[in-house]
């Protein structure tokens, strides 16, 4: 009998986004350095003949562990790709929120992914891993190996991964639905339309060798193309940002991804906590993590 294997989910981290155009099917094209925190989800998997999910955790509430969870779709996904694939049933804790910009449901697709890998023996770097994690979603292929690394093009294009220095953050959710959709509809690109060359993206290297502080000095001059046109959707999240930007010891805040988790960066792990409290104390129902960037 084979015992059960657990992974963590962990949350990914849009440090900077660019939108470089909308191609011709719709999709969005991008680039963005993504880093994972230390506070994520938790998935097990029992092996066994069934493939089934439980779930429970603090944000499990509106998740339904039915076909459209993308734990299930990636092993199913990888069922079709591997005959006589092992499966079993998994539970999920849920612990980040839904729908937030830090790819939750994309970390717990990647996670299903390495513990079925794990338990049928395929090596990390088999290709039915990585078609199966493109299939299911945007940004599951970058939360598969979950390291930092510039993903582009609709997010099937990762860069090799890097040595990021740590970088000390707040998380925080604010509870107010930000649909993607909604987002992209806001940022109004027609299907084929191309945005002006900008040049590389500032942090393109993304920061192998730098310190926290030259880290975070590069990613001042990038940005997240996404944050305007989710204040249209949110406005409340311009109220956010600037909450988080005046916190003592705040070297950057940003939205990450669509919305609607930003983050607000520090040079050591202190002041992030006493921000952490600090913003906890003010405003309880919000969802607010010090976590490590890397």
């Amino acid at each position: 009998m084979t015992a059960p294997l657990t992974t963590r989910a962990r949350a990914k981290i849009n440090l900077s986004l660019r939108i470089l155009g909308r191609r011709a099917d719709g999709y969005h094209e991008l680039e963005s350095l993504v880093a994972f925190a230390g506070v994520g989800d938790t998935l097990t998997l029992d092996p066994g003949e069934a493939l089934s999910l439980t779930l429970s955790g603090p944000r499990s509430a509106g998740l339904a562990p039915d076909d459209g969870n993308l734990v299930l779709r990636a092993a199913r996904a990888l069922a079709d790709a591997v005959p006589g694939l092992l499966t079993g049933s998994f539970h999920l804790v849920k612990r980040l929120p839904l729908a937030s910009g830090i790819g939750g449901g994309s970390a717990d697709a990647a996670a299903a992914l390495r513990l079925l890998a794990r338990l049928n023996g395929l090596a990390s770097s088999a290709p039915e891993l990585s078609r199966a994690a493109a299939s299911v979603g945007a940004d599951v292929p970058v939360c598969l190996e979950s390291r930092a690394r510039v993903m582009a093009g609709i997010g099937e294009r990762l860069g090799p991964a890097l040595r990021l220095p740590p970088l000390f953050a707040v998380l925080v959710n604010p509870g107010v639905p930000v649909e993607t959709a909604a987002v992209f509809r806001a940022l109004g690109l027609a299907p084929g339309q191309a945005l002006p060359a900008r040049g590389k993206a500032e942090v393109q290297p993304a920061g192998q060798g730098d310190s926290p502080a030259e880290l975070i000095s590069s990613l001042s001059r990038s940005g997240n193309d996404l944050e305007p046109p989710a204040l249209q959707v949110a406005p409340m999240l311009s109220s956010l940002l600037s909450r988080l930007a005046a916190l003592s010891g705040c070297r950057l805040a940003r939205m990450s991804g669509s919305g609607a988790t930003c983050f607000a960066l520090f040079d050591d792990c202190r002041q992030s906590a006493a921000a952490a409290k600090l913003l906890s104390d003010e405003r309880p129902d919000w969802w607010v993590k010090p976590t490590m960037l890397r």
